[in-house]
């Protein structure tokens, strides 16, 4: 059987870039080759006898008897089978194989295969399947980040929109502080006027003998004074919200205070109401005015009342709370971080929507029927809390409760104050020279007659020029008692200053409607400041006046 190819196809089968096999139809190799022996490290007569697929690895064997051989056998021919070569090394090849069945002249099969290195093919594959797979996941890692970007751009614009909106409620608040502020100041001074006029009218009245006609003298009398009253609190509320009231913190323990309340809250609340008040142990001294901090949970107890027509429970929790700045950035005010004493008034109520929630603070909103309530009570809370350096939080869904959050900041002294209510002394006489200086004609007026009833000596300025000469002139003068928001280039607290450069012992005493940060910086009263709050009433100036002189 002549299989071999003729002489001029010797040089071309010897030197081919490929691998070329004759094998009989079992496969057993009748020639290969340079280039095959060559890939493989051995040499063509070493190759010829053997079959050609025990030169495939064991997978590459087993797919050339299991599929390999009977489809050639079936079609007669077989092309690029993806097969592996193993050299004599024991390294595999990665080649493509064809074959194609032949006969001779005389009848016998051959096969004739030809073998391609499939290396760079193999690679390239690879390369496009990863390409492909790093495409695949890039396509999904784009659409994540697009998915996120988006999400990130709601977000932003989200809260960019509530920034907006805080800094426009944080502006509104405070545009009407400032003018609750001024409106507070002007109906101090008119109600000074007032009370102290009706002071006056009650001590002529206790003269006359009586009467039908004193009777109802006094009876109107006493209707004006509650109401002059009741419009003096309405203003302090106003001033409180505006962050003018002065203030005179301490040390003070919550607990304490809360237990000294609460009997007050007991009343307060009526038998409708189940009080608990929850106590911190351990719970840090808070630095915060005690009458003040009182007012504000009769106040936050009266709203929680009212929250509750057919009964509830009320709760006061404290506890030592750490604000962070992340937590701090979403506030509708700075904050500086750092420890708070924690309040936590609690109530199972009616409770409040969003747009609700947005607008308790402002003076005069109120959720109440009309004629109930002067929607100043959250509105007082609010200015005492900021004032004080801390912060407030109303939480509340509708049917489901209201818990309004103190964060009031923590002394650094250790020491708990006593009781530090104060109680009013009885008006005393005295005697020796006050100086008033008031720029009002109708306070300065009443100021100086009432001073003047309790045997003291008076003297009137309506600046402080005027001042300064008059203790000049009267250099026994134990007393100044001047207004602290003057006219003329000089404030109450530069006349006192530059009349104790040549009277140091010189006493003084203060007054305003409301605070021009004069006398009191950061919402408190700088040490060693006497003051009394207008409006005041002649019990009220006479105590002041007799601490001031005579000391506590």
């Amino acid at each position: 059987m002549d299989v071999l190819p003729t002489s001029e196809f010797v040089d071309l089968f010897e030197r081919a870039p490929c691998g070329y096999v004759i094998a009989d139809s079992s496969g057993r190799i009748i020639r290969a080759n340079t280039t095959l022996a060559d890939w493989i490290g051995t040499d063509t007569s070493a190759l010829t006898g053997k079959r050609f697929q025990d030169l495939l690895n064991i997978a590459g064997k087993i797919y050339y008897e299991t599929h390999f051989a009977p489809l050639l056998r079936m079609q007669g021919f077989f092309n690029e089978v993806a097969l592996d070569l193993v050299s004599a090394g024991g390294q595999s090849l990665p080649v493509l194989v064809n074959a194609a069945e032949a006969r001779d002249e005389h009848g016998p099969k051959f096969l004739r295969i030809t073998i391609f290195n499939a290396t760079d093919r193999r690679r390239y594959e690879r390369e496009l399947l990863d390409a492909r797979a790093e495409a695949q996941a890039a396509s999904a890692a784009l659409k994540e980040l697009n998915a996120f970007l988006e999400v990130r751009v709601r977000e932003a614009v989200e809260e960019r929109l509530e920034a907006e909106e805080r800094l426009r409620q944080a502006q509104k608040m405070e545009a009407i502080g400032q003018l609750t502020g001024g409106v507070a100041h002007d109906f101090n001074n008119l109600l000074t006027v007032i009370i102290g006029g009706l002071d006056t009218i009650n001590r002529q009245i206790e003269l006359l003998p009586e009467s039908e006609p004193k009777k109802r003298i006094l009876r109107a009398r006493n209707m004006a004074a509650i109401g002059a009253q009741r419009a003096a609190s309405l203003t302090s509320r106003l001033l409180a919200f505006s962050r003018r009231q002065p203030l005179d913190p301490k040390p003070l323990n919550i607990n304490k205070l809360l237990r000294e309340v609460s009997d007050l809250l007991h009343r307060t609340l009526g038998e409708a109401v189940s009080f608990e008040a929850v106590e911190y142990a351990g719970l840090w001294p808070a630095l915060v005015d005690p009458s003040e901090l009182s007012n504000a949970l009769v106040n936050l107890a009266v709203n929680a009342r009212d929250a509750m027509p057919e009964g509830g429970r009320l709760t006061i929790e404290t506890s030592n709370i750490y604000l962070d700045e992340p937590y701090l950035a979403s506030f509708d005010e700075p904050v500086p971080p750092g420890q708070y004493v924690l309040i936590a008034v609690s109530d199972t109520g009616t409770g409040m929507d969003k747009a609700m929630i947005s607008k308790v603070f402002e003076p005069f909103f109120t959720t109440k029927e009309a004629g109930k309530g002067t929607g100043l009570g959250l509105s007082q809370v609010y200015g005492f809390i900021r004032q004080s350096g801390g912060h407030i939080r109303i939480y509340s869904e509708l049917g489901q409760g209201t818990s309004v959050k103190l964060y009031l900041p923590r002394a650094s002294s250790e020491e708990v104050l006593a009781d530090p209510e104060l109680r009013e002394s009885a008006a005393e006489t005295g005697s020796g020279t006050i100086l008033i200086c008031e720029d009002e004609p109708e306070l300065r007026n009443f100021g100086a007659e009432a001073l003047r009833e309790l045997g003291y000596q008076v003297l009137e300025a309506g600046d402080g020029h005027q001042a300064l000469d008059l203790l000049a002139q009267h250099p026994t003068t134990a007393l100044l008692f001047t207004d602290v928001g003057l006219p003329n280039g000089m404030n109450g607290r530069q006349l006192a200053d530059r009349a104790r450069q040549s009277r140091p012992d010189l006493k003084v005493l203060f007054t305003t409607g409301y605070t021009r940060n004069a006398i009191v910086h950061h919402g408190r009263l700088d040490p060693g400041v006497l003051l009394l709050t207008k409006p005041y009433s002649v019990h009220a100036l006479a105590a002041k006046v007799r601490q001031a002189i005579t000391g506590p």
